[in-house]
């Protein structure tokens, strides 16, 4: 990763963080979001490109190749955040943890 390189939800080119949970066995992948849920779909869309910044990070192999350590670990990504998603964007966080879920990498929302 470029230092140089803004984190958070608003630059997909960053994985924001790499990992491992001993409790769990995960490698987790954390997506950091500072800034209150807004109403409008600009924060969303920045973070479905984060999201699929970070599939394509798992599934095209890039982790494995610059982390071999991880190679046998199951994939969390983990969306830390300083409140909860807003009650009318579940259906988009429900759509993103499916399609995670379908790949084999669990999606949590963790508030601090």
């Amino acid at each position: 990763m470029d230092e140089a390189e803004t984190r958070g939800v608003a630059n997909p080119k960053v994985v924001d963080l790499i990992r491992p949970d001993e409790a769990t066995g995960e490698v987790v992948l954390v997506m950091l979001e500072e800034r209150p849920w807004e109403d409008g779909g600009d924060q969303l869309r920045e973070l479905e490109a984060k999201f699929n910044a970070y599939i394509e990070y798992v599934l095209g192999g890039h982790l494995v190749r610059q982390y071999p350590e991880y190679a046998e670990r199951p994939v969390r990504f983990q969306l830390d955040c300083r409140e909860n998603p807003r009650a009318d964007q579940q259906a988009f966080f429900t759509a993103m943890s499916n399609y995670a879920a379908a790949e084999d990498i669990r999606l949590v929302v963790s508030v601090a």
